[in-house]
């Protein structure tokens, strides 16, 4: 369903076990950037109003999404961390065509978006499916569902509005490249990592 052309390794949710405090602060800045992005589209596209509207909802839903991570992390009387750099997100955003247009780089930028989700999702999924703690494993669960539906926004936004641009050739582009990059991923205590 989500295309991803490398499937993360079972084997990162044992790094993740070992340190679930890291993996908590880690996903909840996740969160937080994943609220701004759909936040900073609205500011550069605010003509599309539909987009606006689907992602001013998206955008309340990520920071819930922070907010539920971060009851788990005080839940387990700790308190959030510093904010993590992501290098997966940093090397992905290097592919966004700059440049060339208003409308290209917002095709870019959903399809930049749509991407991580969906490694989210991927990620969120073997969570659930390899990690012992149940309540967690559950968590994780519920999130990926919500995750697939954020993906397919994005998406379907670039698809709506790829007017003149071939959006499935691109999309298969960010594919690529994204399989490329994740491929030196899978080895640290982070959603991405």
């Amino acid at each position: 369903m989500l295309g991803l052309k490398l499937p993360t390794d079972p084997r990162w949710a044992n790094l993740v076990e070992n340190n679930v405090d890291e993996i908590l602060t880690d996903h909840a800045w996740c969160e937080q950037k994943a609220a701004s992005n759909a936040i900073s589209i609205i500011v550069l596209y605010p003509e599309n109003s539909e987009m606006v509207t689907a992602l001013l909802k998206l955008a309340q839903e990520e920071l819930g999404h922070f907010d539920l991570v971060h009851e788990r992390i005080l839940a387990r009387g700790k308190v959030l961390g510093k904010e993590r750099k992501d290098d997966y997100v940093n090397e992905l955003y290097k592919f966004m065509r700059k440049g060339q247009g208003r409308l290209i780089a917002l095709i870019d930028r959903l399809l930049f978006a749509a991407l991580i989700e969906a490694r989210s999702c991927e990620r969120f999924r073997v969570l659930s499916e390899n990690i012992q703690d149940a309540s967690l494993a559950k968590f994780y669960r519920d999130l990926m569902e919500s995750e697939a539906g954020h993906y397919t926004l994005f998406l379907g936004f670039a698809r709506k509005y790829a007017v003149g641009i071939d959006v499935e050739q691109r999309w298969k582009e960010w594919l690529e490249y994204e399989a490329s990059v994740i491929s030196n991923y899978g080895k640290k205590e982070s959603i991405h990592g």
